[in-house]
């Protein structure tokens, strides 16, 4: 069985678009890392995850039919070259959609998180792109049903079709309609997430090849899945109980040793730059002085700080360009 072999169960066997459509999708922070596939062809994953949300920071994808033999994809105001990698994977994933029918489209993503720099952009660009085909194609598919789709383009987009606390479900089933997810009946007001970006540019190596290598080739994730599998039972006590103090130790325990897995793996795959070290050490001088504050770090060099609303002065005197989000601020 292949994804498309799946997803052709799922969708109408004729599929026409309507005039334009656009939707967005937030990019989300994991405080319970993916890292690792038990099925790369459907992108499922080895351990469940559980992530926030990060409220109006994400991507917004408009689709426009169009009359032609390939999509013309557009990446933050710059048309792409239909062999550019982006395209490919653009064009790809509609593919699963359309199954050869005589349906292309204009597609113009905006970002307005750095692309490709470990903030989770393929997360909310594939859970906007599905959310706009849902739309553009008329199909009205439930919730967990696009995070399904969404997770074949990537895996963490499952999270991003939803909003606030998300948990990402490993499933059992062989064509991963039981992996997506779900999003929690919880708010937490007073919590901020900074974003603390060390470097903007493109990674050397990218997430998907980085987990591959990490699997394949470090002894130390074979502790991995009990670790990740502790770990999402401690953050659900800590939002049940709104216990900050649990909450950020588990999330910056469950970072540091995701990257362990990848500093042990070979070639090693060391993400970190000197910057974002000496951010590392700024919050832990923060910590001894009485400031709970803590951290996460996806596969890239840039920190994201957890904190409360009432540490936020402190925080930012510490980190002036700090990019502060409030997930439930606005609700």
């Amino acid at each position: 069985m292949t994804p498309a072999e799946v997803i052709d169960r799922l969708l109408p066997s004729h599929l026409q678009a309507k005039a334009s459509s656009e939707l967005f999708a937030p990019s989300n922070i994991a405080l319970c890392k993916y890292w690792g596939k038990r099925d790369r062809s459907f992108n499922l994953p080895v351990n469940a995850s559980l992530s926030v949300s990060l409220d109006y920071l994400g991507t917004h994808t408009r689709l426009t039919p169009i009359d032609a033999e390939v999509d013309e994809v557009w990446l933050n105001g710059q048309q792409l070259l239909p062999s550019a990698k982006f395209s490919q994977k653009v064009s790809a994933f509609i593919d699963l959609f359309r199954r050869q029918q005589d349906l292309y489209f204009r597609v113009e993503t905006r970002n307005n998180i750095p692309t490709a720099a470990g903030l989770a952009s393929s997360a909310s660009g594939f859970a906007a792109l599905t959310l706009a085909l849902n739309d553009a194609l008329g199909l009205d598919l439930e919730p967990q049903l696009l995070s399904v789709l969404a997770r074949h383009g990537s895996g963490s987009a499952c999270r991003s079709v939803f909003d606030g606390f998300v948990e990402w479900r490993m499933g059992q089933r062989e064509d991963g309609l039981d992996s997506h997810g779900i999003a929690l009946d919880a708010e937490w007001p007073d919590l901020c997430i900074g974003l603390a970006k060390v470097d903007a540019g493109e990674k050397a190596v990218d997430s998907r090849s980085g987990m591959q290598r990490t699997v394949e080739t470090a002894h130390l994730y074979q502790s991995w899945p009990l670790q990740a599998a502790a770990d999402l039972e401690k953050l659900h006590q800590a939002i049940a109980r709104q216990d900050f103090e649990l909450l950020g130790q588990t999330a910056e325990q469950n970072a540091l040793s995701m990257h362990a897995t990848m500093i042990a793996s070979w070639p090693p795959l060391l993400y970190w730059q000197p910057e974002s070290v000496a951010a590392m050490q700024t919050v832990w001088t923060l910590r001894r002085h009485g400031v709970p504050v803590y951290f996460t770090m996806d596969a890239g060099p840039n920190l994201k700080l957890l904190f409360e609303q009432q540490c936020r002065d402190e925080v930012l005197r510490h980190f002036p360009d700090l990019e502060t989000v409030e997930p439930f601020g606005s609700r």
